[in-house]
């Protein structure tokens, strides 16, 4: 087929190395082989022959891209080139100079691998090219300074895509305007200065413009409200400390969170007409945003006002918008109840109202069937759980923490099959703890801590599995679509296509996502879980309840779990052998409980665990052997265990048996004192406190009470080991 063209073979699942007979394709123009599972070096190979290609697309395989685009050099027609998502390499520094006989109109390396990201520079040869409309080096970490020279050398740059490098400097434009450029996208770099100010001038044509995750300062220019094409605009986590809300009422996508900007929330934002993404989270806005006069129609699909100085009651005036996806209000000064109103929102993804003033009841009513997130913890809610969020079958997260929720946790909850995290920390929950919640498969964090749960451990918990789940750390709310607009490039230098490669090109999206936070106890501290830690983490707190009985030994099978805490319950018998099984724990719990029996010398195998406590039990017997893990933990690991011994415990088990043994005679006349009397009156006293103190602490709150039990159970301990004392001795006297 030496006459051939266009060559498409995109979209297949095509293997191995390129043929080589590709070479005697000595007409071929276009070659498309993305989305495929290619491999190779272009070192060498058939496609350094085909001199005649003007359009190259090699994205989503597994290639071996060199990065000074050597092979390509005498490819004097070469046009469009797309290698997005292969592997860049490195070659020597004598092939960074090289200067190639093409001028690129297109060229993407987009989301590329490479194991030198940290050292990696930009391609040298562009700094030869100066007939650029596209150019996409996001997602590849190159570092070095910004380089402004592509904005001065590419006077018809269209579209700039520098996101996620490690560019430093400032962002220096060109002298003259380039009435070209519609998206600049320079997100997620070590950028520093102030914002420029002449933008508006350079980029008069401008639709999208991010800068987010860098550390511009300065004031946000009211200018870009007078861009009228200007849609997209996301300054968020930068130090930028002005701005005037009012001048963005016809953009389409506005975020300015994490800055330092304050001021009231203007009615003309809320009532644009084109503004549907608004999120000024974590900023220093205040005022009340109760009583907004809104349009009935309008659209909202996300906002985000978190972390702020808001004050009130909650907004109702994005009620009516069936199409809000992202709700997030937490970490203000809101009061009152959650309106009912709020029933209305059936469309809701992502509902964060944590962290507020907020009192009484779940609206009954309230069950988002598409919702996967909800936090509602730190605030005053109050009530059983009836039936709010009983038909959200998609949740993931469900955190009520700190709050004041009454009565037993609903059996329904073993109906939420996609449930990966429950919090219930700090409530006045109570009654036994539900099976139903050992039916949810992918629950991997479950704290149900600092309640009033009683009754035994169910055995079934041993059955979940804890898988990881990137679901619970990253929340897709949705895809921001953006015409990359380059068909008039190709027409104007290819003329028309034949194939349907320049649409796999033309068209770019941008996934709006949320990355979600967890806050967890484990290894006696509160953590923040988020991205992929977030995807591993798994835990089970049920501390601080009134759990009886034996540890179930099927709890061993959670061989996949990082926590475990039963402290302060009051539970029984020995610890399970079987906990030896779990073979990624990094924190074990079991202090403050009445368990009896020796350590388990099995649990040394545990060479993950980094926290270890049985403190305040009834353990007997040598400590764990002092290997491995276990050769890290200090004396208050086994503290309040008066008949274990051994390291690291001042206890040494060869010296507790020389109580027990014949006393001289001078250790004798010393305890001559003791007698059969002050037994008895050792005993009736011990007997009064307990009987007393257990009259007493039925008028006193269920908090005082907890505390009382682990003082009662204190003194019996002190009683108990004081008269057994006394009787030894006595003993020894009279024989």
């Amino acid at each position: 087929m030496k006459n051939l063209e266009q060559l498409d073979l995109s979209g297949n699942n095509l293997e191995g190395s390129l043929p080589d007979c590709l070479k005697n394709l000595s007409s071929l123009k276009l070659l498309d082989v993305s989305g495929n599972q290619f491999t190779g070096n272009f070192t060498s190979g058939p496609l350094t022959n085909i001199i005649s290609l003007e359009f190259l697309s090699l994205s989503n395989n597994h290639f071996e891209v060199p990065i000074s685009m050597k092979p390509f050099m005498n490819h004097s027609s070469l046009k469009f080139f797309s290698s997005d998502n292969n592997r860049l390499v490195t070659e020597p520094t004598a092939f960074h100079n090289l200067i190639p006989k093409f001028q690129l109109v297109y060229f993407s390396l987009s989301n590329s691998s490479t194991s030198e990201a940290l050292n990696l520079e930009i391609s040298s040869f562009l700094y030869n090219q100066y007939n650029l409309r596209f150019l996409d080096l996001s997602h590849i970490n190159f570092s070095g300074m910004f380089p402004s020279w592509l904005l001065k050398n590419n006077t018809r740059l269209e579209q700039l895509f520098l996101s996620e490098n490690s560019f430093v400097g400032t962002l220096q434009l060109q002298v003259h305007p380039n009435l070209h450029m519609t998206i600049l996208d320079i997100s997620n770099n070590n950028m520093r200065g102030q914002f420029p100010k002449h933008i508006c001038l350079m980029f008069p044509n401008l639709v999208t413009l991010r800068m987010a995750k860098n550390g511009i300062t300065g004031c946000i220019p009211s200018c870009l409200g007078n861009i009228s094409s200007l849609r997209d605009l996301d300054l968020s986590s930068n130090q930028l400390s002005t701005v005037k809300l009012e001048q963005f009422t016809t953009l389409t996508f506005l975020d300015l969170s994490k800055n330092n900007l304050d001021g009231q929330l203007p009615v003309s934002v809320v009532n644009s007409t084109t503004l549907n993404y608004l999120c000024l989270s974590g900023n220093k806005f205040w005022g009340q945003i109760t009583d907004f006069p809104s349009l009935l129609k309008k659209k909202w699909a996300a906002l985000g006002l978190s972390n702020n100085q808001f004050s009130g009651m909650l907004p109702r005036w994005f009620v009516n918008s069936t199409q809000l996806r992202t709700l997030d209000l937490s970490k203000n000064h809101f009061k009152g109840p959650i309106p009912i109103d709020f029933c209305k929102l059936d469309g809701l993804k992502y509902l964060d109202l944590s962290e507020n003033k907020l009192f009484g009841s779940i609206p009954s009513c309230f069950n988002p069937p598409n919702i996967t997130h909800v936090h509602l913890s730190k605030n005053r809610l109050s009530g059983p759980l009836t039936y709010g969020f009983h038909n959200s079958s998609s949740l993931v997260t469900l955190d009520l923490r700190d709050n004041n929720f009454t009565s037993t946790i609903p059996n329904w909850f073993g109906n939420l099959s996609t449930l990966n995290v429950l919090l219930l920390r700090a409530n006045h929950f109570d009654g036994e703890f539900p099976v139903q919640l050992c039916f949810l498969e992918q629950l991997s964090i479950l704290d149900v801590s600092q309640n009033q749960l009683s009754g035994p451990l169910p055995s079934c918990l041993g059955n979940l599995t804890f898988k990881e789940s990137s679901k619970k750390a990253l929340v897709y709310l949705g895809i921001v679509f953006s015409s990359r607009s380059i068909r008039k490039a190709y027409y104007e230098t290819m003329g028309p296509p034949l194939v349907e490669s320049i649409f796999n090109l033309d068209s770019s999206y941008l996934p709006i996502t949320i990355e979600e936070v967890i806050e967890f106890a484990t290894k006696s501290m509160y953590y923040s879980y988020k991205g992929k830690i977030l995807s591993f983490m798994s835990g089970i707190d049920l501390s601080n309840n009134n759990f009886f009985g034996a540890i179930p030994p099927k709890l061993g099978n959670l061989s996949e779990v990082h926590s475990l805490n039963l402290s302060h319950n009051y539970l029984t018998g020995s610890i399970p052998a079987t906990f030896s099984n779990l073979k990624q724990i990094e924190s074990l719990d079991l202090s403050y409980n009445n368990l009896n029996g020796v350590i388990p010398p099995q649990l040394t195998v545990l060479n993950t665990l980094e926290v270890f406590s049985v403190a305040h039990n009834n353990l007997s017997g040598e400590t764990p052997e002092r290997k491995y893990q276990f050769g890290t933990f200090d004396e208050s690991s086994y503290e309040g265990n008066p008949f274990l011994c051994g390291p690291p415990l001042r206890n040494n088990c060869s010296e507790e048996e020389s109580p027990l043994q014949p006393m001289l005679n001078d250790e004798q006349e010393d305890d001559g004192f003791i007698d059969m009397d002050f037994f008895y009156i050792s005993f009736v006293v011990c007997y009064i406190i307990v009987v007393m103190t257990i009259s007493a602490v039925l008028y006193i709150n269920p908090y005082w009470r907890h505390r009382w039990f682990y003082f009662i159970e204190d003194c019996i301990d002190t009683c108990y080991y004081f008269v057994l004392s006394s009787f030894c001795k006595f003993s020894n006297f009279r024989r």
